[in-house]
């Protein structure tokens, strides 16, 4: 049994669902065009990012978790990298502002539900269960400081 999404992630996925072949693509494109921009305290301090190497592009993503358990997510990627940016633009519409332990509950493969296997590399794949491992793993370390 899979564990349900939440309500947002589930809207992303059915969006994916909705559409074949290459509208999926045209879709994550979309999605990386959306990509909201670093917040200052970031853009100027890309030090406090963390990598994500397992993804083909250079992709870095910081966590916040606020004292109500309430989860922040920003990401960077370059332009020139649209299936990165697209799958990083995925999580941050499907999971900021969500609180910590709904993020927690996030089945790591509902990145197979976009319907994107044809269609992107299992490597790419991949780097977007990467992408939210590491958020996980970011907001437990935080919620057992």
């Amino acid at each position: 049994m899979t564990t349900a999404l939440n309500p947002r992630l589930q809207d992303i996925v059915d969006e994916f669902e909705a559409v074949r072949g290459q509208e999926k693509l045209q879709l994550l494109l979309e999605f990386s065009d959306e990509l909201p921009p670093l917040p200052a305290r970031y853009a100027e301090h890309r030090d406090l990012l963390e990598p994500v190497p397992e993804c083909q592009s250079p992709l870095f993503l910081a966590v916040e978790v606020d004292g109500d358990g309430t989860a922040h997510l920003f990401f960077d990627a370059p332009p020139e990298a649209p299936t990165t940016r697209g799958f990083a633009s995925i999580l941050q519409t499907g999971l900021d502002g969500l609180s910590a332990e709904e993020i927690l509950a996030t089945p790591a493969e509902f990145t197979t539900q976009l319907g994107l296997s044809d269609l992107v590399s299992p490597l790419r794949l991949r780097g977007m269960a990467a992408m939210l491992a590491r958020i996980k793993r970011r907001i437990q370390e935080q919620q057992g400081a």
